[in-house]
């Protein structure tokens, strides 16, 4: 029982403390509590048909190309990024886009950052409890901040979507929904691609190599520092895009 409870604390707490660190980002007018544990709940949940349809993606990938380098490309950025990215997307969107609460710019970053939580704490309780507490380590290290990342810049689009959509600018609105799923998915592709090329190509003694591994270091730690500078200036310069607040008095759990 204690080291059941300790794995799953081991899982979900970096989540949840990324979460509240976007959270406290939120200063001008911090989004329900209600609806955050939806988004959440939502986002753990789009891990279910991410799974089947990377399932399916992978066995009709498996049989449409022979080149192992073109395959792992492919499966990455299509079968797997993609596949993610679109399953968050669609909870996201469904919870949010016509909400009244959405009146801010800052709020789609909020939104989506939660989503991309919420599927990265289930995913992450699934790779704890089946590899252990070192899992549990790396994953809080580079997957999860990964997810948060991906969901900041999904985030930041589909923020200025919405202002698009209140200023009735449907062309801007589509071109930003569009690149809420673009952006990520790249940069979602990129991250796995250099994770599963350390497995695949290595040297003599069955070791990654070195430039691999390099490469991989150098993108989290450039994808590390601008988002954090991202979030930040889209916090300092947050303005409303609602023509006028009219939703505080529909949630009372703030």
């Amino acid at each position: 029982m204690t080291v059941t409870f300790i794995l799953f604390l081991a899982a979900v707490l970096p989540p949840l403390y990324l979460g509240r660190k976007i959270y406290r980002l939120d200063r001008i007018e911090p989004e329900p509590a209600k609806l955050l544990r939806k988004l959440f709940l939502f986002g753990a949940v789009a891990t279910i048909p991410a799974m089947i349809l990377e399932g399916a993606a992978d066995y009709i990938l498996g049989r449409l190309i022979s080149n192992g380098d073109v395959y792992l490309f492919v499966e990455v950025f299509a079968g797997v990024a993609l596949v993610e990215e679109l399953c968050k997307y669609f909870f996201l969107k469904r919870t949010t886009w016509r909400s009244p609460e959405f009146n801010f710019r800052f709020d789609g970053i909020v939104y989506a950052a939660f989503t991309s939580l919420g599927f990265a704490a289930l995913e992450n309780i699934m790779y704890v409890f089946s590899n252990g507490l070192g899992t549990a380590v790396a994953r809080a290290l580079l997957s999860i901040p990964g997810h948060c990342i991906f969901g900041i810049y999904m985030g930041y689009y589909y923020g200025l979507a919405k202002q698009a959509d209140y200023a009735g600018d449907e062309n801007q609105s589509r071109r930003n929904r569009r690149l809420a799923l673009l952006v990520p998915t790249i940069l979602h592709g990129i991250y796995d691609y250099l994770a599963f090329a350390m497995s695949v190509y290595t040297d003599a003694n069955n070791e990654p190599r070195l430039w691999i591994i390099g490469a991989f270091l150098v993108f989290v730690i450039v994808m590390d520092i601008v988002s954090i500078r991202t979030v930040k200036q889209a916090a300092g310069e947050d303005i409303r895009i609602a023509p006028g607040y009219y939703g505080q008095d529909q949630f009372s759990d703030r």
